[in-house]
C-alpha cells in the first residue's frame, strides 16, 4: 500500500497538472468505490467546483475543492491515478473518471478495488479526526514524539504502523526506519532510553524525507501521474531476506508480524532481554535460519518452503519485473 511519500508525490504530481481546473461531470463505474456518498450524490457534488489545492494526510491524497468541499482519495494496494485528455482508450480496471472543463480527465484506475475516495463539505465530520501527527511537520518534535511513545506499551512495529499513532508510515518505512536506529521490530515502547527515542525520531524523518525526494518506492502498483519512484533502489531492510546487512554482512532475516512481513537484522537490532519471553513465538516464523549446515524455512503456509536464498532472490527479481510490466501496462492503459 502506497505510504506517505508516495501518496505525497502523486500529490505532488497532481497538484502541478489539475490546480484551477473545475470538474464539470463525474462517472463511477465501480459504485462501492465511493465512501460516503452514491455515485448521483458525487456528480453533484463536484460538478462545477474548481480544483483550489491537492495535499494530502496520512495515507490519502486530499483534493481541495472550491465551496469548502474536498475529495479524499485513498489508493489502497492497486490504485492509480492517472490526468489524460478525454476520449482516450477505454480501460476495464478505470472505476471513477472526473471530467475536466478544459478537455481532460482524472482517472482513478484500481485493479483490485480497494480503493476509496470521499466527498466531504465544511459542515461534514472531520475524516482524519483520529488520524496521528504528521511525522515531517514542525509540530512532530522530538519531544512531542517521545510523549506519544511513553504513553504507549506495544511493540515498535505495530506502533509504527498504527495511524493513530503517527499518519502516513507503512512496512517499508517502518522497517527502514527501526533498522537505521538499531531498535528490534519486537521491542517494546516501554524499554526504549531517549537516546533511542531520539534517534527513531531522526531517522524515521529522515527516511521519509529521503524518499518523498527519490519519488517513494515503487515496488508493486505504485506510480504517480509522473512516472515510478526510486527508492527501492536505496532500501536496506525492506524485501532484502537472506541478503547482507548493510551494516555488519549478516543476513537479513523475515518474521511475520501481525500478518505483514517485517525485516530486520538479528545482530544489528538486539532484542532486550525482558522482551524476548513475550516474542518467542513470533520469532519462530524467522527466515532463514542456518542449522547445521543447511537453510530452514518458513512453516508451511508461508510461501518460501524448500527455496535456497538463490531461489528466493531470483523469484523476487520476477516479482520485481512483473511490477514494473503492469505498471507500465497501467499507463498505457488509460493513454498517459
Amino acid at each position: 500500500m502506497p505510504e506517505l511519500p508516495e501518496v505525497e508525490t502523486v500529490a505532488g504530481d497532481l497538484r502541478g497538472r489539475i490546480v484551477g481546473a473545475t470538474i464539470v461531470d463525474a462517472e463511477t463505474r465501480w459504485e462501492r468505490t465511493l465512501r460516503n456518498v452514491t455515485p448521483e450524490a458525487f456528480a453533484d457534488g463536484v460538478a462545477g467546483r474548481r480544483v483550489e489545492g491537492v495535499g494530502r494526510r496520512g495515507k490519502q491524497v486530499v483534493v481541495e475543492l472550491s465551496g469548502g468541499a474536498f475529495l479524499t482519495i485513498h489508493l489502497k494496494m492497486t490504485g492509480q491515478l492517472f490526468v489524460v485528455p478525454q476520449g482516450g482508450p477505454d480501460d476495464p480496471y478505470v472505476r471513477v473518471v472526473l471530467e475536466l472543463e478544459d478537455g481532460r480527465e482524472i482517472r482513478f484506475r484500481d485493479i483490485r478495488k480497494f480503493g476509496r475516495i470521499g466527498l466531504y463539505g465544511a459542515s461534514t465530520a472531520d475524516p482524519f479526526a483520529k488520524t496521528g501527527p504528521e511525522p515531517l511537520s514542525d509540530e512532530f518534535t522530538v519531544a512531542a514524539f517521545r510523549r506519544r511513545l511513553r504513553a504507549r506499551k506495544g511493540r515498535l512495529k505495530p506502533l509504527l504502523l498504527d495511524q493513530t499513532f503517527v499518519a502516513g508510515v507503512g512496512n517499508i518505512y517502518a522497517d527502514e526506519a527501526l533498522w537505521s536506529a538499531r531498535l528490534h521490530p519486537l521491542r517494546t515502547a516501554r524499554t526504549l532510553r531517549p537516546p533511542d527515542e531520539r534517534r527513531l525520531w531522526l531517522d524515521l524523518r529522515r527516511i521519509l524525507a529521503e524518499a518523498v525526494i527519490r519519488r517513494g518506492s515503487s515496488i508493486d502498483d505504485y506510480t504517480a501521474p509522473d512516472g515510478d519512484g526510486e527508492m527501492q533502489e536505496h532500501l536496506a531492510v525492506y524485501q532484502r531476506t537472506d541478503e547482507p546487512c548493510l551494516r555488519c554482512g549478516r543476513p537479513i532475516r523475515r518474521i511475520v508480524v501481525g500478518g505483514r512481513a517485517t525485516h530486520f537484522c538479528s545482530w544489528c537490532q538486539r532484542l532486550p532481554a525482558g522482551d524476548r519471553a513475550g516474542a518467542r513465538k513470533i520469532l519462530r516464523t524467522i527466515s532463514p535460519r542456518r542449522r547445521g549446515g543447511r537453510w530452514t524455512e518458513l512453516p508451511a503456509g508461508e510461501g518460501s518452503v524448500g527455496l535456497t536464498p538463490a531461489e528466493r532472490g531470483a523469484r523476487t527479481e520476477r516479482t520485481r519485473r512483473a511490477a514494473a510490466t503492469r505498471r507500465a501496462a497501467a499507463r498505457a492503459s488509460v493513454g498517459g
